[in-house]
């Protein structure tokens, strides 16, 4: 009897060791299964009130911030193309213009007989579907063209313009030259106010003459931050006085735009084709000397000497003075030092220094 209950203890005690073993052995099983593969630890069980952590996100590159050179725009890639200048009629006749709302920079000059002249810098060209009228060249128009490595547009030009063209083999499309075909006439307009080409005419012209249209080291700007306050005194309106009543330009801040509204001859200055009144974010207005070249009237501009200038923005006026180093454009400094322009457009006005600067220009606070 002893001898069974001996055995019978043993066999219980194998079965049940038996039973535990089996259990480790699936455990363990169990824990290797989950290691296997390196799939993601388990997460411990979050306690009441806690905040689980944060998981990482991957990370997405964004794109380089590229900006125009002369508008200080936003842009997806670089900006290389070359610009194209373009001698714009401002004869009473030919207003209201068209294209100049796609101008980056737009210049007025005058020339002989107390007119004056528009010269407007296309860097996107493409963006304008009409441009003009377009008339004659000078030879400081060419200079301005050529300060932004433009590709001159026009139609003639003085004798001195002829000559530097033709003797410094300047690139140019000339309607009456060379590119005729890149231009055309409005039969609405009488001649000689009613020529006009296209960006993408004038484009396919250069392409023909075998022009390069990439430059990446077409002159910059520096430039403000959209937010960043303006600084000057105040200043809502600019008059400007060239020489006569019909070429009267004034300037008038509209402070829900934040742009000033272009008038000449007392009339609102608007688009032809949309009617859209020009505007710009920054105004320069300069003083160089003049001098009359003939009896015709023809003048040689300073663009070199610097000399005194005052900028618009923002409802405000900086007195300053304006410089030009060699291969460069036209800059705006005070205190040795460039005024940055808003991003936008830009309109330089050049008056003569005689009798005087102020003599020219009228600011009303």
């Amino acid at each position: 009897m002893v001898k069974k209950r001996i055995h019978g203890g043993t066999m219980m005690t194998i079965r049940s060791l038996n039973k535990l073993l089996l259990t480790v052995a699936t455990a363990s099983m169990l824990m290797a299964g989950c290691q296997s593969g390196d799939t993601a630890a388990p997460t411990a069980p979050v306690q009441k009130g806690e905040t689980p952590a944060p998981v990482d996100q991957p990370v997405t590159a964004q794109p380089a911030s590229y900006i125009s050179p002369l508008t200080g725009e936003s842009l997806d890639a670089p900006m290389q193309n070359r610009p194209l200048a373009v001698m714009i009629n401002n004869a009473p006749a030919a207003r209201p213009q068209s294209g100049l709302l796609s101008a980056d920079i737009v210049y007025e000059v005058l020339a002989e007989g107390g007119i004056t002249r528009l010269v407007a810098i296309y860097q996107s060209a493409e963006n304008a579907a009409k441009i003009g009228p377009v008339r004659s060249i000078r030879p400081y128009l060419i200079d301005l063209g050529e300060s932004y490595h433009g590709v001159l547009v026009h139609a003639g030009g003085s004798t001195d313009a002829y000559a530097l063209i033709q003797s410094l083999h300047k690139e140019d499309l000339d309607e009456i030259s060379n590119a005729g075909a890149y231009f055309w006439r409005d039969k609405s307009r009488k001649a000689p106010h009613n020529l006009y080409s296209s960006g993408d005419k004038l484009i396919a012209g250069a392409k023909k003459r075998g022009y390069t249209l990439q430059d990446s080291e077409v002159p910059a700007y520096t430039f403000r931050k959209e937010d960043e306050p303006a600084v000057g005194e105040p200043a809502s309106k600019v008059e400007i006085k060239f020489l006569l009543d019909s070429y009267h330009v004034s300037y008038i801040y509209n402070a829900k735009t934040k742009l000033y509204e272009r008038f000449i001859g007392k009339k609102a200055h608007t688009d032809k084709d949309s009617g859209t009144q020009l505007t710009a974010e920054n105004v320069v207005i300069l003083g160089a000397d003049h001098q009359i070249l003939d009896k015709v009237g023809r003048l040689s501009v300073d663009l070199s000497s610097g000399g005194k200038a005052i900028m618009l923005q923002r409802g405000k006026v900086i007195q300053g003075q304006w410089v030009r180093k060699k291969n460069d454009v036209i800059r705006f400094v005070k205190d040795g030092a460039e005024v940055p322009f808003y991003p936008g457009k830009t309109y330089f006005s050049i008056v003569p220094n005689s009798p005087s600067f102020d003599s020219h220009v009228t600011i009303t606070k």
